[in-house]
């Protein structure tokens, strides 16, 4: 089944807590389709919409989503179905404003830039499981802010669900970014449609989400520091391909050593994200003859 959720002040917050109450309840296996603001609560270029900005601080995202039967614990599936941007963007740079335009599937900017298009949801998370207001712009344990480039359509991302129901929340359409986010803002841009499918697994541990994009298998690393998180990063890769490969740890570390790649996911947020990639075709067995 598929939900409409629509876009008005009762779906929309600019921060976390499992104390908002679900705005939609779905059962797994559902989809939701929704449209977005932009991460600065705007739809058209020229006036955001009208918020309580003391609360509402963060960016504009829409929810909560509550899934049925999800409990803390669990690990939550968040397909990404579709990811559509409306027609314009805006990046920043040292404080000056950077227009693009939509035109098919590049981006037109200011002094004739041209980039292609590669839309997605640059949080999709769940609250911490402690009581109060908790801001959007760090990404967890349990998602939120993750502000990664190959979570676009067609991909699949595993969370660690930290409350009953789950809670999600989703919004932060980015046109496109490159890996770090280096001025912290992408091609920040309203969304005019996007669509998640939900499900639940009861047999995932999860030190750090992970995900499915295209023909590899990211995993990802959140901390204050960067080392930390290039090791949180390399040590859920390994976990993963422990369980993908059924190798052991030991060998597991010498494969991620000649096949697997480090990425800066971004540097802006507070903490900061590491996602490690390794895709299907960088390791292939060969079976040997008897």
């Amino acid at each position: 089944m598929i939900h409409q959720l629509p876009l008005n002040d009762a779906s929309l917050h600019g921060y976390f807590s499992s104390a908002l109450p679900p705005v939609l309840t779905v059962d797994a296996g559902d989809s939701v389709r929704f449209a977005a603001l932009n991460s600065g609560w705007y739809w058209d270029e020229d006036k955001p919409r009208e918020r309580d900005a003391a609360l509402n601080s963060g960016h504009a995202l829409c929810g909560p989503v509550e899934v049925r039967g999800a409990r803390a614990g669990q690990t939550l599936v968040v397909r990404v179905d579709q990811v559509t941007p409306r027609g314009w963007g805006v990046t920043f740079g040292d404080g000056t404003r950077f227009a693009w335009s939509l035109d098919g599937d590049t981006w037109k900017g200011e002094r004739g830039m041209r980039l292609s298009a590669a839309p997605f949801l640059g949080v999709i998370g769940m609250p911490p499981p402690e009581p109060g207001i908790h801001s959007t712009s760090p990404p967890r344990r349990w998602g939120g802010n993750l502000d990664c480039k190959l979570l676009t359509a067609g991909s699949t991302l595993y969370l660690p669900i930290p409350v009953d129901g789950a809670l999600l929340s989703a919004g932060d359409g980015h046109g496109a970014q490159g890996d770090g986010e280096v001025s912290g803002t992408a091609i920040e841009c309203p969304l005019e449609s996007a669509q998640l499918t939900l499900d639940v697994r009861d047999d995932l541990d999860l030190r750090m989400p992970i995900a499915r994009s295209g023909e590899a298998w990211v995993a990802f690393g959140i901390d204050d520091d960067l080392d930390t998180a290039a090791e949180l990063a390399s040590e859920t890769m390994l976990d993963l391909m422990e369980r993908e490969l059924g190798v052991d740890r030991a060998y597991a570390l010498a494969l991620a050593s000649v096949a697997v790649d480090l990425h800066v996911t971004q540097l802006v947020n507070g903490a900061k994200g590491v996602h490690a990639v390794l895709r299907d075709d960088a390791l292939r067995s060969v079976e040997r003859p008897n």
